[in-house]
């Protein structure tokens, strides 16, 4: 029902194939985590409105596109879903410093179809493993990709990680988890609140106590060789029209 790991990486390196090619015709080139999809989308198209400058966005989970900037570049700007794999560019010297800045939050949360008659009490020890049976949890790659990292050590500290690892889906970005659960293919899923938001067919059923997981930051800097148009960009995202954007959207605006 799953995809492999292999095809998996195969779907992964053919889509990074494609980022430069989209990058030549705009301004601006960003390079975002996959969880932006949806508000990061309108957010361009609000700026493109007011500003007359096109912005190429690219989504993928944070840890390949650092490694796509560390690899080649073609970013401006790069807006991840951890401080991790932000730190991993900053202290390559991939990112302009005086840039960086936690743009957003947001929180972790347990879904499952639409259409499934379930509610879940997320506390210390729940019997997770029990609630899921023979089906399984979808949950984003947890020694790479930020929400599934953050999912993990959540997951951990409630001390339910150990009896569900046999449990998961896992997919290589949390979009492609949320998209197990919306399309039935799994019963449940781990994901942020602004993913269950963005997609009618699945619901909130269970919400992740926020000290039992690092906080979920969306760190943004430009990169170290962003054309000149990205720091205008940067700007108009930390703006109250772009802020009432994010927050229309579930995302906790940090000022």
């Amino acid at each position: 029902m799953f995809r492999s790991h292999f095809l998996r990486a195969g779907f992964v390196a053919a889509a990074l194939a494609f980022l430069p090619v989209a990058a030549q015709a705009a301004d601006i080139t960003v390079f975002a985590a996959a969880s932006l999809t949806n508000v990061l989308q309108k957010a361009a198209d609000s700026y493109k409105a007011k500003s007359g400058k096109t912005v190429a966005l690219s989504f993928a989970a944070s840890s390949v596109l650092a490694k796509q900037i560390e690899a080649s570049g073609g970013a401006d700007m790069f807006a991840s879903a951890d401080e991790d794999w932000m730190n991993y560019l900053d202290n390559k010297g991939l990112i302009q410093k005086s840039t960086r800045k936690d743009l957003l939050a947001s929180h972790l949360v347990l879904i499952a179809p639409a259409g499934l008659d379930i509610n879940v009490k997320i506390a210390p020890h729940f019997d997770l493993a029990k609630i899921v049976g023979n089906g399984k949890i979808a949950i984003a790659d947890p020694s790479s990709v930020p929400a599934g990292k953050y999912a993990k050590a959540s997951l951990t500290a409630l001390g339910v990680w150990d009896s569900v690892q046999g449990h998961l889906a896992q997919a290589e970005n949390v979009r492609v988890a949320l998209a197990y659960v919306a399309r039935g293919e799994a019963p449940l899923g781990i994901v942020y609140t602004t993913d269950a938001m963005a997609e009618p067919r699945v619901k909130i059923v269970g919400e992740f106590p926020d000290n039992s997981h690092p906080p979920i930051f969306y760190p943004i800097a430009l990169t170290k060789d962003a054309k000149p148009d990205a720091q205008a960009f940067l700007d108009y995202l930390e703006s109250a029209g772009a802020s009432a954007i994010f927050s229309k959207a579930g995302f906790i605006v940090l000022k």
